[in-house]
């Protein structure tokens, strides 16, 4: 499903939600080079019912862009702006992690619009939840300026759901996500050697979500926390970005590869195989999707072989 953003403007204007008190939150936005969709998911924060209590920008861009912390201004909430280097989206995350100055800890990313209730609601599923969940929500597609853009990363379910323990499947959106700042205290923080802007550019989310339900936390999802996923990216996007993503997810399952237990070897496998199977049966009305998953299934065998290659198994 894609919608329109004037479809949801007009949708939201009609909201109206009276809430409870929420404790004091930081919201997390890290980006590089997007400018414009940078601002504008900001001012779609900042236009929301509830806002946080103060907005952390970690900016990887080639310049800064200061003038961002004018913005919340007449909401009081502070936004505090940092240019850093060096790259890569775990880092940023972390430092973002490292200089809020609340326990209660939301993250987007910079090309997302989300809805007038979506920071009380996911918050507030965070709150009853407690310190040992982690709560993610639903992100939709939404056409941005580019025709026939398409969002890659989205989540349409509108059914709850809870996680726990070995689920076999990858349920954390860290563009949309909400936690307390005890979870990486005790499991550790995004592991900078994954996602975009290192060398295995993707699953950062899916090592985070892993480790958290191994130590026995559980993920919600709560639809009701609705984002938008702004539909830039062209097809000439397509290939190059379903092989970054093969390449972080093959890194991810060589990171939790042991001899001892097979859980993550057997994930790979069936991950490899569902995309072969696809690839056979797109091949004929979906040749772009189709190739899409061959570049997937390259990637998922390069990454885990560099990563077994280069990198101690070492958590983050």
């Amino acid at each position: 499903m894609v919608l329109s953003l004037s479809a949801i403007s007009e949708q939201d204007a009609m909201m109206v939600e009276t809430s409870a008190t929420l404790p004091p939150s930081s919201l997390i936005i890290c980006s590089r080079n997007r400018a414009r969709l940078l601002r504008e998911t900001i001012e779609s924060v900042l236009n929301g019912i509830e806002v946080p209590d103060e907005i952390i920008v970690i900016d990887q861009s080639d310049t800064p862009d200061e003038s961002l912390a004018a913005l919340g201004l007449e909401r009081r909430c502070e936004i505090r702006y940092q240019w850093a280097q060096p790259l890569g989206v775990s880092y940023a995350r972390n430092l973002g992690i490292k200089t809020a100055q609340n326990d209660w800890l939301i993250v987007t990313d910079d090309d997302m619009f989300v809805a007038p209730d979506w920071c009380s609601s996911l918050l507030r599923a965070l709150v009853d939840a407690g310190q040992r969940a982690v709560v993610t929500g639903r992100v939709l597609a939404v056409r941005d300026h580019h025709s026939g853009g398409f969002a890659p990363s989205t989540k349409e379910d509108e059914n709850p759901a809870v996680y726990e323990g070995r689920v076999g499947q990858d349920v954390l959106y860290t563009g949309n996500m909400a936690f307390h700042r005890s979870a990486v205290a005790e499991i550790g923080y995004f592991d900078e050697r994954l996602g975009p802007g290192t060398r295995f550019p993707s699953a950062e989310d899916n090592d985070l979500g892993f480790r958290l339900l191994e130590a026995d936390y559980r993920i919600l999802y709560v639809p009701q926390a609705v984002l938008y996923h702004r539909a830039w990216r062209t097809d000439r996007d397509y290939l190059a970005l379903r092989r970054s993503y093969g390449v972080g997810r093959g890194a991810f399952y060589a990171k939790h590869l042991h001899w001892h237990d097979r859980f993550m070897l057997r994930r790979m496998i069936l991950d490899i195989r569902n995309h072969l199977i696809q690839f056979v049966s797109r091949l004929r009305h979906d040749r772009l999707r189709a190739y899409g998953d061959v570049m997937l299934v390259g990637g998922i065998f390069y990454g885990a072989v560099r990563w077994l290659l280069t990198q101690h198994r070492t958590q983050a």
